[in-house]
């Protein structure tokens, strides 16, 4: 698994972890991401089970165990916690920041140890060290129960499945050709987001925000004018599609 550096501030880094060579080639590539202070770790929807050990060890490689203390969910997703019951296992003294409507389906995956800090409706925010991250509501997009997360410092937007791409695991990091992209992106975002006034009122929110680094969960991150560009490009598209 390969981790990138994608921000480095006087106070904390932003790193992302993915095109893992190694991973099932019937399961999805997911992107995870790490916040990490002097003395304590985020890590933003840190996977599926079967990317635990790869993802440990990339992990590890940045920081000592002890030192991750929060996990973020933006939903219910098995690509996105359903390693919550490892990490359990592994870090005992651990918070989970998630949408407070999917705490009762979560906790199937296991959490017996880590604390279940739970996201009100309205959003919020988690203050790690001299960093404070926003809690920005996206729900409908594609899960009834939605968060993305802010940091305005770096001025990265962590995007969940917003501006995700299905294409082959080694794809770039960043988008390149933004005309090309889209067509990657299209029939994601048309058959997994069920509303476009859910959409409006994201991208209302959204544009509100000073962002260099759009990044989502799946495929290639967004950097710069490409931001904007892709705001537009979804503001254009008609999406709930699947009835």
């Amino acid at each position: 698994m390969k981790s990138i550096n994608i921000y480095e501030g006087s106070q904390h880094q932003w790193i992302m972890f993915g095109r893992d060579k190694n991973k099932p080639d019937n399961i999805i590539d997911s992107n995870q991401y790490m916040v990490r202070t002097a003395n304590r770790c985020l890590l933003l929807d840190p996977g599926g089970y079967e990317l635990f050990a790869p993802m440990m060890a990339a992990v590890l490689h940045h920081a000592p165990v002890e030192q991750i203390t929060d996990l973020f969910a933006s939903h219910q997703d098995p690509d996105v916690i359903s390693s919550l019951s490892l990490w359990d296992q592994a870090l005992p003294h651990a918070k989970l920041h998630a949408p407070k409507i999917w705490e009762g389906f979560l906790r199937h995956y296991g959490c017996e140890s880590i604390e279940y800090v739970p996201i009100a409706d309205n959003g919020g925010s988690l203050k790690l060290e001299a960093i404070e991250l926003q809690f920005i509501p996206a729900h409908y997009l594609h899960s009834s129960g939605n968060f993305h997360v802010y940091d305005p410092e770096a001025k990265i937007l962590m995007s969940g499945d917003i501006g995700a791409a299905l294409e082959p695991g080694e794809a770039p990091l960043f988008v390149d050709d933004f005309e090309a992209h889209t067509e990657k992106m299209r029939y994601f975002h048309q058959r997994w987001m069920p509303s476009n006034p859910a959409k409006k009122t994201w991208i209302e929110r959204v544009r509100k925000l000073d962002i260099e680094i759009l990044a989502p969960q799946h495929g290639r991150m967004f950097k710069g004018d490409d931001v904007g560009r892709f705001l537009d490009w979804f503001d254009a598209l008609q999406v709930g599609m699947a009835v």
